[in-house]
């Protein structure tokens, strides 16, 4: 089995098929050239000096096409840590999800839940952010990640300006870095105010291409996957088949690829062809709408 990288192939040797199915079902992270590229940006984020205007960054891309996935990962590795000398408690990095509607007082909520802080929901606006802006100081927050922030747009102009003006407030008052990340309608919902626009910059995460980081990724994901033969993802035909059917988006081509091998380990095949491809029971996001549509 050398097509697999080696902690793969020796789990495939000793597993069960039922053991296969299960570490074939679980989330596996497959470094890319720009994921890397923005990891590596979140770095310089989180280590630059504290100043009155700091750097930025928005991170926009189609739903399921990698950027939740590219910031947990990101935050698995910057867990909270102690001193040893003195015992104070670095947690680098936070990360929170925006609330479904542009309401400042349920995203500090959120912030002090993702802080293990009680709050009382009865508590006021204006003690809730000092207490907010108090514990992001003591834990040494230096990168606040706010996924899903296309939900500003829920609300009215009125509510947008308001929210976005308090977490421009937030960054200046505690000088820490802000990551932004959502759909296309969060450059959307960033251009309604000039100032914290200025502030941004953009990170694209574009649908996948048939190319070399393409063809890349899906081997990649064939040393990963508990196979025992070699399915030859990279293959021109094979792998036009798997962007057409996930149309380039990579969350899709996990999911077409996981389902695709649970049904190689279940037939016996052992491996993923065109036919297991066309076999599973799979559907598109296009097709999904569609459905919709139809009811």
């Amino acid at each position: 089995m050398k097509h697999l990288i080696k902690s793969t192939s020796e789990f495939v040797k000793e597993a069960s098929d039922k053991e296969r199915l299960l570490y074939t079902r679980k989330p596996k992270w497959i470094g890319y050239p720009i994921a890397k590229s923005i990891i590596k940006k979140l770095d310089e984020l989180r280590d630059y000096p504290m100043t009155h205007r700091m750097p930025n960054v928005l991170l926009v891309g189609n739903s399921n096409n990698g950027k939740t996935a590219l910031l947990k990962k990101y935050l698995s590795k910057n867990q909270p840590y102690s001193d040893e000398e003195t015992g104070e408690l670095f947690v680098p990095v936070l990360y929170v999800q925006a609330p479904p509607e542009p309401d400042i007082k349920r995203f500090y909520s959120a912030i002090l839940e993702a802080m293990f802080a009680p709050y009382k929901s009865s508590e006021k606006i204006e003690p809730r952010q000092r207490r907010t802006f108090h514990l992001i100081k003591k834990l040494n927050i230096r990168l606040l990640i706010i996924d899903e922030i296309h939900h500003v747009l829920a609300g009215t102009i009125s509510k947008q300006r308001m929210f976005l003006n308090a977490i421009r407030h937030m960054s200046n008052e505690l000088e820490i870095s802000l990551v932004f990340s959502g759909t296309r309608d969060a450059f959307n919902a960033i251009q309604t105010d000039n100032q914290l626009a200025n502030r941004f910059e953009p990170k694209v995460l574009s649908k996948w291409n048939f190319n070399e980081d393409y063809l890349r990724l899906l081997a990649s994901f064939e040393r990963v996957m508990p196979l025992k033969e070699e399915s030859f993802l990279y293959e021109t035909s094979m792998a036009k088949k798997i962007l057409a059917k996930s149309e380039g988006l990579i969350g899709e081509i996990s999911k077409v690829l996981e389902l695709s091998a649970i049904l190689a380990i279940e037939t016996g095949v052992e491996k993923i062809t065109k036919n297991i491809i066309d076999s599973i029971d799979y559907t598109s996001p296009s097709d999904r709408k569609k459905a919709i549509y139809r009811l």
